[in-house]
């Protein structure tokens, strides 16, 4: 699609949502202010680059050989860049502990420090992108049995705490070098296959590690503190110690961010029904965007109801300041940097889409019971032309517009990709 006609079909578009009562300038510079945060997990199936000798295990598993997986930080980095490149607006990168450049050496978990990530900082800082955090509770001997911060052996669990200090500190190091807050996002794989017999043992462990974890004292400017739920995992279908309940409770109790994901609830359970409810009890929310298909299986995300839902919710809720947005899935089955383009963009429509609602006309309606005129202009309002504001937003900022990036990507794989080998 050449400029001039993007250009045309906009100018079409702004007065048509101007009969709307809706200012598609304002919407899109509302979109150009929200970062998206992408998972570094995306470019080489969650493999990282230590040398731990362990299986991925925590209940994750990555499906599909597409040639091109990144082997190295240097591999890594360069596909995101090149990723960036066909991506409208701001991003973060998101990574785990176990990316550390420790060069030669052999360092555990509970030894990282911020100078293992200083190339990741140099990088980030040189092309304007934020860095969020976690640290690593899966792919490690002391990992295996599936039992991390609530294990029950007091050796096993100071050293996951001793993890979870260090990552702190380097995630507060992270922001500050950056200029930017770093959310250090906690995640742990712990449960049981099945039934067992004392639930609240293992909850109480939990809880007092976090609260170790947590008790340093960190410039919050630096650093956003995020606990993470999830319903079941392999190895974990019949008890999770993290469930949505506990850290609901601990993140409203602790004052921490809640992190939702898309992906870590029963099939027909959706988070944008939640944002509403738990944002009246905790002071903020990271969202780990993903796609379930039957359980937790980490699709590239899509333009689908639900993803527009969660849009709806964050703008129609005025969330946009308590919510961070970010990507979670590792999908080896295609073009992996691809997958990060789709899934972003899908994001960022959805989210222009929701900013483009006739808020102030529908939520009119609403207020006086109209729920005929509500029903049918929410139906009208879905035959709005968003795709000609999203085109002209990624002409302005000069990303590809429509099929364009897929002939970029196909160069990428066949000039770069396909020249990995394992």
């Amino acid at each position: 699609m050449s400029n001039k006609s993007t250009l045309a079909g906009y100018e079409i578009a702004r007065q048509q949502y101007a009969d709307w009562n809706v200012d598609t300038e304002c919407a899109l510079q509302q979109l150009a202010e929200l970062p998206v945060s992408l998972q570094c997990w995306q470019a080489d199936d969650v493999r990282g680059f230590e040398s731990s000798g362990a299986e991925l295990g925590g209940g994750l598993a990555v499906t599909g050989a597409y040639p091109g997986r990144a082997r190295s930080a240097t591999e890594l980095r360069h596909d995101f860049e090149f990723a960036s490149r066909l991506i409208p607006g701001q991003l973060r990168i998101n990574l785990h502990a176990s990316y550390a450049e420790t060069g030669q050496a052999r360092v555990n978990r509970d030894e990282l420090t911020v100078e293992h990530f200083a190339k990741w900082i140099d990088w980030a800082k040189s092309h304007g992108f934020g860095i969020d955090f976690n640290p690593t509770y899966f792919a490690h001997p002391w990992a295996e049995s599936g039992w991390t911060l609530s294990h029950a052996d007091d050796r096993i669990r100071k050293f996951w705490i001793d993890h979870g200090v260090v990552c702190r500190r380097i995630a507060a190091a992270m922001g500050a070098a950056i200029g930017s807050r770093c959310i250090n996002n906690i995640w742990i794989p712990d449960g049981s296959k099945d039934l067992p017999f004392d639930r609240l043992g293992p909850r109480e462990r939990l809880r007092e590690s976090l609260d170790v974890i947590l008790s340093e004292q960190l410039d919050e400017q630096h650093l956003g503190d995020a606990v993470e739920c999830k319903l079941f995992g392999l190895g974990s279908e019949s008890y999770v110690v993290g469930s949505h309940e506990f850290y609901l409770g601990y993140a409203a109790a602790r004052k921490t961010l809640l992190c939702l994901d898309s992906g870590h609830f029963h099939p027909t359970e959706v988070i944008s029904d939640k944002l509403s409810a738990v944002l009246l009890w905790v002071p903020e929310l990271l969202l780990h965007v993903s796609r379930g298909v039957r359980w937790d299986s980490d699709h590239v995300v899509i333009l689908s109801d639900e993803v527009r839902a969660i849009a709806e919710e964050a703008v129609r809720g005025q969330f946009l300041s308590r919510i961070n947005f970010g990507l979670d899935f590792f999908d080896a089955s295609i073009n992996r940097v691809a997958a990060w383009v789709i899934g972003c963009r899908a994001l960022q429509r959805a989210l222009l889409i929701a900013l483009l609602e006739p808020r102030d006309v529908l939520r009119e309606c609403e207020l006086r019971g109209d729920n005929t005129a509500r029903l049918m202009l929410m139906e009208e309002t879905k035959m709005l032309p968003y795709a000609a504001v999203w085109n002209e937003y990624c002409r302005r900022l000069d990303v590809p517009v429509g099929q364009a990036g897929l002939e970029e990507i196909r160069r990428y794989e066949s000039d770069v990709l396909s020249n990995r080998s394992e």
